[in-house]
């Protein structure tokens, strides 16, 4: 299937068909289309040009959908149903993983609701107990819906539980095999269900070893499984291993997509999650924080400066680099604090490679340090005509690459271990820490050589 692209040319059409209160046509229109795809479109048209195109799907459609949508949108569209509707139309038409995330975001009232109106009293047990999951946990990002079969069966008591159970299923990525007590014992390959006799012993042909995480695990720390193993699915057990659901690739996806998005965010200095349509004052609320560490950080500068008024009375030279070892101590930093980050995110660095680490990072903070203040040195001979200056700036230069470096490296490392997000450490609070210490430095260095020169 191509990729379908919502232009002009088809929303045209599409409010065309809204004017007229063809129905009808704008059914046909999305009557091919993929869930994401509807969702893409929604957000293109007006609220009730949105809700009115929304009501004319059917009802998979429509709740198919509704997973599609941000949940700052979604309520809009739940307010067309009540909650015998939602319950019929929508909560049956999807997996309890994708029914759990519509009704967590109902009120409580609601919720309850809801439940009591679904009529399949495994599929309201199984998306109360997701419910009762916290949303960052892995309980709470798995689906009640798979297919087991358990030790004790023939090959062909396996085959028709398997056509039992695939009936509730989208997609067939794994069968599991538990013991009489529920315990994840394997896994039983398609291919060697498929080949072997049926005759041949069940506990013969299963794979023993599989990988799996606890339904209280992180969310972060089932991606991080699945991303280690290359894993499309991955089980679900309790504390005694007992088989309690799966996570698909596709949630996933999702949680690497969040993370990725609350880290950049939180590497811009933006303190909550937050997204382009939210009210001002929440938009505000979340950038504040770190605009006025910056601020306090500019005052902090300002005041090293003043510190130095003398020294720049006497050499006033000094304040034209003042820039350049600000800019080039925070660049330096985030470099080096971002390369962290990254390995804490993939858990690639190990408690006993810290200093290794370290090291290395030291290492190319000399290099660097090295080559920048060559290039400087050489450019203030050439401009500023002054040895003393130019040897000055040089040095401070690579004095201040290699502390930022350092703290680059560190400060994450500091923050992970105190169970705070590192990703803090790639924005502002690197930046406005080396600008300050980088000043420091320059006029430190200043006063102790400039009169030796």
């Amino acid at each position: 299937m191509a990729e379908f692209n919502v232009n002009k040319a088809f929303l045209e059409d599409i409010r065309s068909a809204i004017d007229a209160r063809q129905s009808s046509s704008i059914k046909d229109i999305f009557g091919e289309l993929h869930p994401s795809d509807i969702a893409e479109t929604l957000y293109r048209l007006s609220k009730d040009e949105a809700i009115f195109v929304f009501s004319c799907l059917d009802e998979e459609q429509a709740a198919e959908t509704l997973t599609f949508l941000d949940e700052e949108i979604r309520p809009r569209f739940m307010q067309l149903f009540t909650p015998t509707e939602i319950a019929e139309r929508v909560i049956d038409n999807l997996d309890s993983d994708d029914a759990a995330d519509i009704i967590s975001a109902l009120p409580e009232e609601q919720q309850k609701e809801v439940l009591s109106k679904i009529t399949d009293f495994e599929q309201a047990k199984d998306i109360a107990d997701l419910l009762g999951y916290d949303e960052d946990s892995a309980g709470g990002l798995m689906a009640k819906e798979l297919v087991k079969v358990h030790l004790e069966n023939t090959l062909i008591q396996c085959v028709r539980e398997i056509r039992k159970q695939a009936e509730e299923l989208d997609d067939l990525y794994a069968i599991y095999v538990v013991d009489d007590r529920d315990i994840l014992v394997g896994l039983l390959p398609l291919k060697r269900l498929l080949l072997a006799p049926t005759t041949a012993n069940l506990q013969g042909i299963i794979d023993t070893n599989v990988v799996s995480v606890t339904a209280t695990a992180t969310r972060e720390d089932a991606a991080a499984i699945m991303e280690k193993y290359d894993l499309v699915v991955l089980p679900v057990v309790d504390e005694l291993g007992r088989l309690m659901g799966r996570i698909t690739i596709d949630d996933v996806v999702d949680v690497i997509k969040e993370e990725a998005e609350r880290d950049y965010q939180l590497a811009s200095g933006i303190s909550e999650d937050v997204e382009a349509d939210d009210k001002v004052w929440v938009l505000s609320r979340a950038r504040l924080p770190w605009l006025l560490i910056g601020l306090v950080g500019g005052i902090a500068g300002s005041r090293i400066i003043g510190a130095h008024e003398s020294t720049l009375q006497i050499h006033p030279e000094m304040a034209f680099f003042i820039p350049l070892i600000a800019a080039m101590g925070g660049n330096v930093g985030v470099q080096s604090s971002a390369i962290i980050v990254q390995s804490l995110a993939n858990k690639s660095i190990q408690s006993n490679g810290i200093w290794q680490r370290l090291l290395k990072e030291l290492g190319v903070g000399l290099i660097s340090a090295l080559v920048c203040a060559l290039l400087l040195l050489g450019y203030a001979l050439f401009f500023a005509d002054s040895l003393s200056i130019s040897l000055t700036v040089s040095i401070a230069l690579f004095t201040v690459i290699i502390f930022a470096s350092i703290m680059g490296t560190l400060i994450p490392l500091l923050l992970d271990k105190i169970n705070i997000d590192p990703a803090l450490a790639t924005g502002p609070f690197i930046t406005t820490g080396n600008d300050l210490t980088g000043m420091f430095i320059y006029f430190s260095i200043g006063r102790l050589l400039y009169g030796l020169f």
